[in-house]
């Protein structure tokens, strides 16, 4: 399917187009012959320009036609022919249709709807506006909606230069590079899940290049939703073994061994044909994080260093360096005191609990909440002492800092920015995160969530943050973490010096705004649990069904991990976006119940034992 400017010959031929695209929801000849004027397509107006087309190898398939002078432009018609319906060409000419509109400087387009149809703009994320008089048929009211054209933000050109990029899952060799006891904790499996995050490094990926094979369903169903088109998948060796058919396939992804995820940037490296295919597109690699194997084969290397604030402790002494310097009224840094033995941080619990206090036990590294520990007074005591809870966490040095009380929606928030390869940082914007206890849970990002104040001094903080690590010759994506105190102030906690959940949600409200128009909230929910474990088919079919209920709802479902829907305890990564708060919650709520009442399918089936768990006979 291909999008083009109508022809002027073509009119006879697009006018039977939408007549039959009318037709198509029963109106009888009466009505027909009272819309055909108006329906009627002329060589003239196609020549004004404003018309287009899509169509494929077996002809035309659908047209559309924007009117208007700006500020408002209007989508003076929208038709797919019969034949094609259900195969996405009205969200490909939608999308189209509203880029157009933007680029030729309108702030805002209108839409006259079939009444029909008021449903398929709905799903796009128009907003209804109320009803105008039909201009065929006397006393007939057409639903009216309304889409903003708000320019895109700076930063989605400044991320990769405005052209798409290669996406690289390699989370587990990023972790790896630390050595932090923390971190080796997590599983090969946990890395692989959270590599699939990597269709989401730019809003738009040309290539996806994963450590082991993913869902046949997944990309196809992310590409129907985000329109990307010819997004080459590259995965691990399981994909040739099974037989499925992938672009790349032909060239899969080394694994060394089922005991670690394999240095992702190394394999392909070692793969002179795959890594030549992946240069010859032209475009850029971007990682999960930056690690001396992506730099050899990026040929992007990083000073020694720049990597030195993914620790917490040199962060917090970089927070508490910019807060001295002034200019961050609204920031209060948490003290922090290094625990290198087990000794020092028993005493360091015991003296704070005596006083009182809570107190956070940190690891140098760690991910999603990983290696902390929120100690209270009250567990250190139920636990028997300092030195047993010290028992239950990881080896290696800890931190200890001083608790940040606080509540609220923006309890905990986050920023992210990016350095680029000429040293500029940009700002991205701030999200509120969902945290239990110390672990990351989601986050949600789009217009009015966080207060002005707080988003302002979120963002300037991290602008500073920004600046000091393009100082120290950092490149790439960040973010930094906040906690809002009792008093109204943040706390930052930390700074990721990667691509993160937050990072996703940002990627993909680019991209609808970008298609739909409007202002999208987007939620990333990192673990949404499933009520059964389904073999691969049944489980397309599931996210295919929350699809379509979810778009009913206004809102859009992305599987952002579905392979963890394959683990013992089954559950999925997703992403909802929505226009209007109350379309997002009830998606949420829709997806949450359907995902839990698939444990309903096998109740009342009970266990068959295989020959081998039967007792002998005789």
């Amino acid at each position: 399917m291909r999008i083009r400017g109508a022809r002027p010959a073509e009119a006879a031929e697009l006018t039977e187009l939408v007549l039959r695209s009318k037709a198509y929801w029963g109106y009888d000849e009466a009505f027909m012959a009272a819309c055909a004027d108006e329906l009627r397509i002329h060589a003239s107006d196609i020549e004004a320009g404003g018309v287009y087309v899509a169509e494929d190898a077996g002809g035309l398939l659908g047209v559309a036609a924007l009117t208007g002078r700006p500020p408002e432009a209007e989508l003076e018609l929208l038709f797919v022919d019969p034949a094609a319906i259900g195969r996405g060409v009205g969200s490909r000419l939608y999308g189209h249709m509203v880029g157009l509109a933007r680029d030729r400087g309108f702030a805002r387009m209108a839409i006259a709807a079939d009444p029909h149809a008021a449903r398929f703009y709905r799903q796009m994320g128009a907003r209804r506006s109320g009803a105008i008089p039909s201009g065929s048929v006397t006393g007939r009211e057409l639903p009216h909606f309304e889409v903003e054209l708000a320019p895109s933000p700076a930063w989605v050109d400044a991320w990769t230069g405005g052209v798409r990029a290669v996406h690289l899952g390699n989370v587990a060799e990023y972790n790896r590079q630390f050595a932090d006891p923390s971190l080796a904790g997590l599983t090969p499996d946990a890395a692989h899940h959270y590599s699939c995050l990597a269709a989401f490094h730019t809003p738009h990926p040309a290539a996806l290049v994963l450590p082991r094979p993913v869902p046949e369903c997944w990309l196809p169903l992310l590409s129907r939703q985000l329109h990307w088109y010819d997004v080459e998948l590259y995965e691990g060796p399981g994909a040739a073994e099974t037989g499925r058919s992938r672009a790349g396939a032909a060239d899969p992804v080394p694994e060394p061994g089922p005991r670690s995820e394999p240095a992702l940037s190394a394999a392909v490296t070692a793969r002179p044909a795959l890594a030549a295919r992946l240069r010859a597109l032209g475009v850029p690699f971007v990682p999960w994080g930056w690690t001396p194997q992506f730099a050899r084969l990026s040929g992007r290397p990083l000073p020694d260093g720049a990597l030195r604030y993914e620790s917490k402790a040199d962060a917090n002494a970089l927070f508490r360096r910019l807060a001295a310097e002034g200019g961050h009224p609204g920031i209060a840094v948490p003290r922090q005191w290094p625990a290198g033995s087990r000794w020092t941080a028993a005493r360091l619990l015991a003296s704070r609990a005596r006083a009182g206090a809570t107190t956070v036990l940190k690891s140098a590294h760690g991910v999603g909440g990983s290696g902390t520990t929120v100690v209270t007074p009250e567990l250190l005591r139920a636990a028997g002492g300092a030195r047993a809870v010290l028992r239950r966490l990881p080896r290696g040095p800890l931190l200890a800092e001083e608790y940040v009380a606080g509540a609220g929606p923006c309890r905990d928030l986050t920023y992210d920015g990016f350095v680029t390869e000429d040293g500029h940082a940009h700002r991205v914007g701030t999200a509120v995160m969902e945290v239990a206890g110390t672990g990351y849970r989601g986050a949600t990002v789009g217009p009015g969530l966080v207060p002005a104040a707080l988003d302002d001094a979120a963002c300037a903080f991290g602008d500073a943050v920004g600046r000091a690590l393009a100082a120290d010759g950092y490149r790439g994506w960040f973010d930094v973490d906040f906690v809002t105190d009792a008093d109204g102030r943040l706390a930052p906690t930390e700074t990721n010096l990667r691509l993160t959940g937050p990072s996703v949600a940002f990627m993909v409200q680019a991209r609808l705004d970008e298609l739909r128009g409007g202002r999208h909230l987007v939620r990333v929910v990192d673990r949404l649990e499933l009520g059964a474990r389904l073999p691969e088919p049944q489980l397309a079919d599931h996210l295919s069904a929350l699809a379509r209920r979810c778009a009913e709802l206004g809102a859009v479902f992305l599987p952002a991990i579905p392979t963890a829907a394959f683990e013992a305890e089954p559950w999925l990564g997703v992403v909802l976006a929505a226009a209007d708060p109350a379309d997002l919650a009830a998606a949420e709520d829709r997806v949450r119940a359907d995902s839990l009442a698939l444990g309903g399918l096998f109740a009342g089936v009970s266990a068959r034992r295989s020959p081998a768990d039967r007792p002998a006979s005789g």
